[in-house]
């Protein structure tokens, strides 16, 4: 049923454009006919709403990942350099916490830890909505920030970094056996707000899956077997989406043009000072309005990455497009 409703929505999405392509071209038409500018820009400002929709379902015809469809976890760690980069990652917390939103996700804070005088330490995000792993997955890797330190009392220029891990939520259909043995499971004192019960307990939960290294965390809940059993899908996940990127190297192997995009690598360039820029080190998208993109408007870069990973650059997207 849930695979009827998905194609259901692409097939009527398809229709209404078609219907709103028509009734575009008959105002720009009408407009010219009769000589009337302010008909013939209306014709014309629905043609590039209805590109922008004709786009994103384009990018959306691409997710044909395994786990594309799920919804997906969003995890943020501050790098090297204290108040500076924990201020940053708290920026890109934000940044994907505003990207859900303007999808129309449903955005659940899941562990937040706080930094000594501001910003975060590490976060996760559950965005929650069709496709939300298939938009966000190419936005692992570091991400790097210029400015003029707010912190600085002599107002010099400062890089920060920081490090973005997407991963899907495994769903029902999946089994992924998890080993308690291979687990060390530690219970600490939330940081975040909560009320008091949450400040004086030990409710948090953190696992670390000994073979891998992995760690996930959860403090979201005042009860500690709810977010036990959170961080433990959180794990199931990790490691589901670690056994999807090993098939996906192994499948890639022999792709020259083909660049593993992991933990440590950076992506992304934010520049607010001495000019205004951001760009994608990947694709070479880039944008001159970084306030939009810290707001949450990363679609285009989202398109242009996954273009890249599948195409291999833009020359081949101009070809399909």
């Amino acid at each position: 049923m849930r695979e009827r409703t998905q194609l259901e929505d692409q097939v009527g999405a398809l229709s209404s454009l078609e219907r709103e392509l028509e009734d575009a071209l008959t105002l720009v038409e009408l407009g010219e006919s009769e000589d009337d500018a302010a008909t013939e820009k209306e014709g014309v400002d629905a043609l590039k709403s209805i590109l922008k929709q004709a786009r994103a379902r384009q990018t959306e015809a691409l997710f044909a990942g395994e786990a594309d469809a799920n919804d997906t976890y969003i995890e943020v760690h501050s790098g090297a350099g204290g108040t500076e980069s924990q201020d940053w990652a708290r920026m890109l917390f934000r940044m994907y916490a505003r990207w859900g939103e303007r999808h129309k996700f449903h955005v659940e804070v899941i562990e937040e830890t706080l930094g000594e005088e501001a910003g975060i330490k590490s976060g996760t995000l559950l965005v929650k909505g069709h496709n939300a792993h298939g938009w966000a997955k190419t936005e692992s890797g570091v991400h790097r920030l210029v400015r003029i330190s707010p912190f600085d009392s002599n107002a010099r220029r400062h890089t920060s970094f920081a490090s973005v891990w997407v991963y899907p939520v495994v769903d029902d259909r999946i089994d992924v056996n998890v080993n308690e043995s291979d687990c060390r499971i530690d219970t600490y004192r939330s940081s975040g707000a909560g009320g008091q019960h949450v400040n004086t307990t030990d409710s948090a939960i953190r696992i670390t899956h000994i073979p891998t290294g992995i760690v996930v965390a959860c403090q979201a809940e005042r009860s500690q077997h709810k977010n036990r059993a959170t961080a433990w899908n959180m794990l199931r996940a990790r490691l589901y989406e670690l056994e999807l990127e090993k098939r996906e190297a192994e499948a890639n192997k022999t792709a020259a043009s083909r660049t593993e995009i992991g933990w440590g690598h950076q992506i992304r360039s934010y520049v607010l000072q001495p000019y205004q820029l951001v760009k994608d080190l990947r694709s070479g998208f880039t944008s001159g309005t970084p306030s939009d993109v810290l707001d949450g408007e990363l679609d285009d870069f989202m398109q242009a990455s996954l273009a890249q990973r599948i195409y291999g650059g833009p020359e081949s997207v101009e070809d399909v497009e």
